[in-house]
């Protein structure tokens, strides 16, 4: 039995373009990430999809709302691939955390259970990623799935699936609108495409 998994990360919004923190603060798509989403939905369109995740923060789930158009499936809103919350950092533009708060990012960065204020830790991030990566193998295990979400959460899902250190979260580069494509036969990881995003230069 092969469950199939297609991650998407979400279409771009103006704060990636200001490479902001966003994490769980509800931003829009910006123009260009629409037309990212549709492209996306061009890409899958001869794509067999059996059922369909998103975020429901709005970035996420407007991306999947535009793939799953016109299709029999129904989108199902995942709260569990929100974004790593990043507390009193989202808002800020890197520089501007770095400025303001660079002690907060230093013990944040030695200790990823230590997180900037109101922020999420890493045991808790983890433990709700693991639990969808759970149930899609128990629910979904000879089906082709659709999961949009957001970087961090996808990348987690990716190192969890590989078996890898904590350390290699951030190492899996995850676009704007970008697709993977990672196989689990009967629990193995089989990674078949990953952050392809071909169909944004067309």
């Amino acid at each position: 039995m092969t469950l199939r998994l297609l991650l998407v990360r979400h279409g771009e919004t103006e704060w990636n373009v200001q490479r902001r923190y966003q994490g769980q603060t509800d931003v829009a798509l910006s123009p260009k990430g629409i037309l990212q989403a549709e492209a996306l939905a061009l890409r899958l369109s001869a794509e067999s999809i059996d059922a369909a995740f998103a975020s429901d923060l709005q970035r996420a789930w407007l991306t999947g709302q535009i793939v799953t158009q016109g299709r029999e499936i129904a989108l199902t809103p995942e709260p569990r691939m929100r974004e790593m919350h990043f507390g009193m950092l989202e808002g800020l533009t890197f520089d501007e955390a770095q400025s303001q708060h660079a002690d907060v990012i230093r013990a944040w960065l030695d200790n990823e259970n230590q997180p900037p204020p109101g922020g999420e830790d890493l045991v808790g991030f983890s433990r709700r990623v693991k639990s969808v990566l759970e149930e899609l193998q128990r629910n979904h295990a000879s089906q082709t799935v659709l999961l949009v979400a957001h970087g961090g959460p996808l990348s987690e899902m990716a190192r969890l699936m590989l078996g890898l250190s904590h350390g290699l979260r951030w190492s899996f580069l995850m676009d704007n609108a970008g697709l993977s494509e990672v196989r689990l036969d009967g629990g193995f990881p089989f990674i078949k495409t990953w952050n392809d995003t071909s169909h944004l230069n067309s």
